[in-house]
């Protein structure tokens, strides 16, 4: 019935395993792919949220202002306080990424025929996925504290 073709031998392993298919572990198989997409589905909702109430706040504050001057400072402040949530935001989006990129590797090496052979490069992808959110966390503390040192230019009177 079956020939020796790519598609034939793919129809031929799912008509044998069929019969062993056992939807109560294929659940179980699932779940953790599941589970990380919720992670970012609930990540992603709060993260809009506080995106919604701040652009909310900064529309009802500045919409019965008459001065400029006052209108810049309420903007710049929002413009601050949105690159500290941005900030925010990607240290959490990192945080969970590394989370369950370490959560995958421990299942790998888990699961691998060979866990101790494993372990050494389980520790060092960890500790590599560690030291890059280190780092970003680092350049991001740095990039704030260089944006918060900077001055504003003081305006050149102009000659003519």
């Amino acid at each position: 019935m079956f020939k020796n073709t790519p598609f034939e031998a793919i129809a031929k392993t799912m008509s044998e395993s069929a019969p062993k298919f056992n939807p109560a572990s294929m659940q179980d198989a699932i779940k953790p792919a599941q589970d990380n997409l919720k992670a970012w589905a609930d990540l992603a909702k709060n993260q809009a949220k506080e995106a919604q109430a701040a652009l909310a706040e900064t529309v009802a504050s500045i919409k019965d202002i008459k001065d400029p001057q006052t209108a810049f400072e309420i903007m710049k402040a929002s413009a601050e306080a949105g690159m500290a949530m941005f900030a925010k935001n990607l240290k959490e989006a990192t945080s969970l990424s590394v989370g369950q990129f370490h959560t995958t590797v421990d299942a790998v090496e888990k699961s691998h025929p060979a866990p101790e052979a494993f372990a050494s490069i389980a520790k060092n992808l960890k500790a590599a996925a560690t030291t890059a959110e280190t780092t970003l966390d680092s350049v991001m503390e740095k990039s704030a504290a260089a944006m918060a040192s900077v001055a504003p230019a003081s305006k050149a009177k102009k000659t003519r």
